[in-house]
């Protein structure tokens, strides 16, 4: 039998002492899956957050998630459509549970399709605050640290914007990322002073509509 070059797959890299892994995208999917284990909701909705998290959380909680280019995923207890973040298809507070996790950060600067806008990511936190229902949960992940714009990858916030930009809602809780994750891990119910003095953290963030 003979070896064909279309069947090449050299694997040089994979012979490690320990497996890698992105920190952002392991440990806000985890923190936001053991929140909603807590809080169990009938039915979560999902914008544009990672679909590992969406398509585990779905073999527990219903999940209808959203996304500007829709996935078509086939999962029992799981929907998927298309939506604009800065147009969503609700109704002023219908949701009552709802998660934003990494994304809002991009909105508006055209890495995804998306129109140009220096202000995309101010609507989209509109948008997501008109949905949420009276007694409802947001959790909202963006970078945290020094606020700057990584043109057209995704902003950073400090800690104080995210919070001024949620002001109308309750903090319950907020966890970090840290740079440098290796020791800490995710660090649940950190500080601001911990989050001022990161340069790309990720900061999970649970709100409380009152």
């Amino acid at each position: 039998m003979g070896v064909f070059w279309k069947d090449r797959y050299p694997c040089l890299k994979d012979n490690t002492l320990n497996t890698g892994f992105d920190a952002h995208y392991i440990y806000h999917p985890a923190w936001a899956a053991r929140i909603l284990a807590q809080i169990k909701p009938d039915l979560h909705v999902d914008i544009g957050s990672s679909l590992h998290f969406c398509t585990l959380v779905s073999a527990f909680i219903s999940v209808k998630f959203y996304d500007f280019r829709p996935a078509e995923l086939v999962l029992s207890n799981l929907f998927s459509e298309s939506a604009n973040l800065l147009s969503l298809p609700f109704k002023d507070g219908s949701i009552q549970s709802l998660s934003c996790m990494h994304v809002v950060e991009h909105v508006g600067l055209g890495r995804y399709g998306d129109q140009l806008d220096p202000d995309g990511d101010l609507k989209a936190i509109d948008e997501l605050k008109r949905v949420l229902a009276p007694g409802g949960s947001l959790l909202f992940v963006v970078p945290i640290g020094k606020p700057k714009v990584m043109f057209n990858a995704h902003r950073i916030y400090s800690y104080e914007q995210v919070i001024g930009y949620f002001s109308d809602l309750e903090l319950l809780e907020f966890s970090l990322v840290l740079d440098d994750p290796k020791s800490d891990g995710l660090i649940r119910n950190a500080s601001k002073e911990m989050a001022d003095v990161q340069s790309y953290g990720c900061g999970c963030f649970h709100f409380h509509k009152v």
